[in-house]
């Protein structure tokens, strides 16, 4: 993995391959690298470790005129991050190379058919798995060459195309690749199962990308492909076959999303944009959900009926990283409103225990990008278990929200800070929605419903009050930027915003930091507290705002610096803590989401403050389709 563009038309391909790895940066590379066919058809393969500039440098003047090619941004699995590595990879000999491939996935088979490859002849120049696939399409050319179409005029059956079926079959793993042939100056082939792509739909062109924002101001129409398809693509043709039978006719949907969407917007980061938007996409994740005369919230696309909700005695939330965060929050509002048992499960646990579950299960899977490997694997083991499964998703078209039995979308727009601000207080707010929901068909009364919906609907205007804190927590960071450790902690529905701003500064900082429930400090991590080490305490006003008073009394007794996160003119707290960042009052279930703003805004300013790539942190994807 990580990113694919590729395109095929009348325009100059290596522009519009290099602007769309551009915008596919956010999802984490370490290398990158196109190819690109020249007017006699053939390949020509530019590729540099280290950060896309490298790449444009080498391609600027360095690279023939052409209307097809590939390219793809690489997050390395097999072998190192080097030019060697980096992907297209060709398919053949090399002074006679047939083919380039660009590959997003893991070949767990890549062994077996490495050896028998070598066997027959080829020879491998990389440490990849990906490497692989090119040489083992070659194979299969050779052989479909010498028994010739299928079908004279079917484009989707001539023998390039039966040449990657027949490669993708023998694949044991996961898999969105790009293949260009030699010699074919008006031909793509596209193949996924487990990894996204996505077509775009021009007039005289075709798009192919990993996900829709390279393809923002350059087609209005949008095909996503499911597994085991592959697409077969001209400058004017699309065609869509089954890996194992036959035509598939493509659902060709609007693209949803502006060139705007995908821009800085005048933020010198995607993640300050990002957070910076929450009020209006906290906004488009209840438009249209809440019902003042029924008290309660409103889903189209559950696919389950009242009656068959009300028979549910369970709920498992599951998530990874930042949306295991909001499952907690979920946890504590669906079983405090509607008294369901409530179970949040790492997804990458999931997938590989066997808990006991009854029939009135009802699983809900949490991700923002529909892509996330150990979550997709939780969902397709509870679906073969035979448990309905539900998602709450952000990206249209994506794998999880297509094999999902329903869901809900959080309409927040592209997320492409890598570390997720706006899609946690998206899935927070449709989980509030969700204990609404749950409590207004099991018990919750009329007018509780509407005081809920009173709270949700003053949501957006507390939290731009809350965005307020972002020259405060400049200052604070300035301060504390050299410290090597944080200590977060919170109560109740503020425990898990203590895990979500500890996980915001390490993924974007590099400083360690840990989440606790206030109340644990003393039981060991107290040790940790020393006057080089703040801990950040959530404390605004609530029911256990006593409680928190105490455990931060704990922490100044041992000289630790504290920053706390308070409601407007609570003196008590501005009298023993070092630093202070107002959040406005909220209810105690809404807090999470208004609490976590200035959390955001620290990270962000300490992250930037010691120099770190804020929108592209170090090691990590924003997309993580690999176990």
């Amino acid at each position: 993995m990580c990113g694919i563009v590729g395109y095929v038309g009348f325009r100059r391909a290596s522009d519009l391959i290099v602007e769309g790895l551009r915008r596919l940066e956010y999802r984490g590379y370490d290398s990158s690298g196109l190819a690109v066919l020249d007017h006699e058809s053939q390949i020509h393969v530019r590729k540099a470790a280290g950060r896309l500039s490298r790449l444009e440098e080498i391609v600027r003047d360095d690279l023939p005129d052409a209307s097809i090619g590939i390219g793809h941004t690489r997050w390395a699995t097999h072998g190192a991050p080097t030019d060697g590595n980096a992907h297209p990879h060709l398919g053949g000999c090399v002074d006679g190379s047939t083919l380039a491939v660009v590959h997003n996935g893991v070949v767990e088979n890549f062994r077996e058919l490495r050896a028998r490859l070598e066997a027959e002849g080829y020879v491998f120049r990389s440490e990849t798995d990906s490497e692989v696939i090119a040489h083992l399409i070659d194979s299969c050319l050779t052989r479909a060459l010498q028994t010739g179409p299928r079908v004279a005029d079917e484009i989707a059956d001539t023998p390039r195309v039966v040449a990657v079926r027949e490669a993708i079959a023998q694949l044991r793993g996961t898999y969105g690749l790009l293949v260009l042939f030699r010699g074919q100056s008006d031909l793509l082939v596209a193949a996924r199962l487990g990894s996204p792509l996505v077509i775009g739909v021009g007039d005289g062109e075709h798009f192919v990308a990993s996900d829709s924002s390279p393809l923002a101001g350059h087609a209005d129409r949008i095909v996503y492909l499911a597994d085991h398809e592959v697409a077969v693509l001209t400058h004017d043709t699309l065609r869509v076959v089954h890996r194992d039978s036959g035509r598939i006719e493509p659902a060709v949907k609007p693209l949803e999303i502006s060139a705007a969407d995908v821009g800085l917007g005048g933020y010198s980061h995607y993640m300050l944009k990002e957070i910076h938007e929450q009020p209006e996409t906290i906004r488009a994740a209840m438009r249209g959900r809440l019902s003042k005369d029924e008290a309660t919230a409103v889903f189209g696309g559950l696919n389950l009926t009242p009656r068959q909700l009300q028979r549910v005695n369970r709920i498992v939330l599951t998530g990874c990283g930042t949306s295991w965060h909001a499952a907690l929050v979920g946890e504590y509002l669906i079983e405090h409103f509607a008294r369901l048992p409530v179970e949040v499960e790492y997804a990458s646990e999931l997938r590989y225990r066997n808990p006991p579950i009854d029939d009135g299960t009802l699983l809900f899977a949490i991700t923002q990008s529909g892509e996330t490997a150990d979550t997709l694997a939780a969902l397709r083991e509870m679906k073969r278990k035979g448990h309905p499964t539900l998602a709450i998703c952000n990206v249209v078209g994506s794998t999880i929200a297509n094999e999902a039995d329903g869901g809900i979308y959080l309409h927040a727009g592209p997320e492409i800070g890598v570390a997720s601000t706006k899609a946690f207080t998206s899935q927070c707010v449709v989980l509030a929605l969700l204990a609404l929901y749950f409590g207004r068909l099991r018990h919750m009364s009329y007018e509780d419903g509407v005081d809920f919906i009173d709270g949700l609907n003053r949501l957006p205007d507390l939290v731009t009050k809350a965005l307020e804190t972002d020259a405060a927590a400049r200052v604070i960071a300035e301060r504390y930027r050299q410290a090597s450790t944080f200590l977060y902690l919170g109560r109740q529905f503020n425990f898990p915003v203590a895990l979500e701003g500890a996980l915001k500064l390490k993924e974007i900082s590099y400083i360690h930091a840990e989440g606790y429930p206030a109340a644990e400090m003393k039981h060991g991590p107290i040790a940790l507290v020393d006057p080089l080490t703040p801990s950040v305490f959530i404390i605004p006003q609530g029911k256990v705002y006593e409680k928190v008073i105490l455990n931060l009394e704990e922490i100044k007794a041992r000289k630790g610096p504290v920053i706390a996160i308070s409601s407007p003119g609570d003196e008590r707290v501005r009298h023993l803590a070092d630093e202070v960042l107002e959040i406005p009052e909220a209810p105690d279930f809404l807090q999470p989401i208004v609490s976590v703003i200035p959390l955001q805004l620290l990270a962000y300013h300490i992250a930037c403050l010691r120099g770190c790539d804020v929108d592209k942190p170090r090691n990590l994807a924003k997309s993580v389709t690999v176990e």
